[in-house]
Parts: C-alpha cells; structure tokens; sequence
C-alpha cells in the first residue's frame, strides 16, 4: 500500500498494521501523557494535550475509534511503541545541533519547544512560534498561524499534530520548497513518516525496554522534563 500525502497517519496506519490489544502490557495517562508499554517491553508516549484521558478496557478488534480522542492518544502511543525500534539509531542528536537554522529566512515552530526556543534566542536566529496551549510571551497569535506557514521557508512541527489531526494540514499549508521537521517524543520514528510531503527528519525518543521508570513519571502527571532522562534522542 502507498501513503497519499492527505490521509492523517493514524488512519493510514491503522490499515497497515491495526489494533492488537493482546500484546499491549501496561497503559497510564497522567496530566500531561499518556504512556504505553508493549510485552516486548518497547516503550510509546503521547502528549495529551489537556485531555483528560479515560483508560479504557482495550478488548476488540475494532479498537481503535480514530475519531474518539481518547483513542487516538493510546493509539498514537501504541504506533510509537510498534515502530520507532524498528530503526538502528547510531547517532543521538538534539534538532538544534541537527540542523543549521542559520540558513533559512523564516523559520516557524508550531509547538512552544522551550529549550529549542532558548537556543534561537542564545544564537540571535528569530523564530516564530504558535502553540494553542502556551502562554508564553514568545507565542504569536493562531489567528496568524497560516500566513507564516505560508511564507516560511523552515517549519518545526509538533509530533502532537499527528494525535490531534492537524498534521495534514499544516503540511498543506506549507510551500514545496520548505523543509519540515518533526519534533517531539510522541514522533512516530517511521520512514514512511518521511514520505508526506516536505517532511526531512524525525526528532523523537527511544527508551530503554521494560524501562517501568518511564510510565511511572507518565502516572504522576509529570511531562517530558522528567521523563526524558530515562531516554535518549533520535534522529530519523
């Protein structure tokens, strides 16, 4: 099967490779992820966005609702978990000592990555950035969202934008020449990934198996600070 650049991952996915509840272990959501671990011990997470994530009994082979949030965030973590071990890491990177921003013109960031935008700060390079959920000072309007998707010529790009249905059409937005990048723990480290349109890299994180330590932080209602200790990041 061939991926067409306007079905949303989770959906082209779920074709592929379906819902297999028999081999999930563990699942947890706190305030700010959902975790998920396989009995292989692989390991998936997916940033919740403020949901208030009901634990379902995951029984049936017509899980997931793709159109219920809850689903959508066990399923993004379960794909995060399936396949981002599939690939032999050697090199672990941060996005910023990745990717020489210095030679785009406007970049813009859709997701409030605090650290990246220090490093844009420290480094003089102006960012943009939108995120629906932040209140920071650095946040443009959304209102604005589309124009500076539309004149960018680099877009950093939430790995939420996959569980929330945005993924699509922020790439729609974007011109042919733009380089995307994906960023987040919740990145489904897939090649395939790699064939939607303008999409470069993949930043995400891979854990340890069996590494209880990641789901357990997850429970607590602790985010990607505290847990990202215990992994390491990855470049696809």
């Amino acid at each position: 099967m061939n991926l067409d650049n306007r079905e949303e991952p989770l959906r082209y996915y779920f074709t592929k490779y379906g819902f297999d509840n028999s081999i999930v272990n563990r699942v947890v959501a706190g305030d700010k992820y959902l975790g998920l671990m396989l009995n292989g011990g692989h390991i998936g997470v997916c940033a919740t966005l403020r949901n208030l994530v009901d634990i379902v009994r995951l029984e049936d082979e017509l899980f997931p609702d793709l159109n219920n949030p809850d689903h959508r965030l066990i399923y993004t973590a379960y794909l995060n978990a399936l396949l981002n071990y599939e690939s032999d890491y050697s090199d672990e990177k941060d996005i910023f000592d990745f990717v020489n921003f210095g030679k785009y013109k406007k970049v813009v960031m859709i997701g409030d990555f605090k650290p990246i935008v220090n490093k844009f700060q420290e480094s003089g390079l102006e960012v943009s950035v939108f995120d629906l959920y932040s209140n920071s000072e650095v946040v443009k309007p959304i209102e604005h969202r589309e124009k500076y998707l539309m004149e960018a010529d680099c877009v950093i790009l939430t790995a939420t934008s996959i569980f929330n249905g945005t993924f699509v059409e922020m790439l729609e937005k974007v011109g042919k020449n733009v380089d995307v990048f994906i960023l987040g723990p919740t990145a489904i480290l897939d090649r395939e990934m790699k064939n939607y349109r303008n999409v470069k890299v993949i930043f995400g994180t891979v854990f340890e198996k069996n590494d209880h330590r990641v789901l357990d932080v997850i429970a607590e209602g602790h985010g990607t600070r505290h847990f990202q200790k215990y992994g390491k990041k990855v470049y696809l």
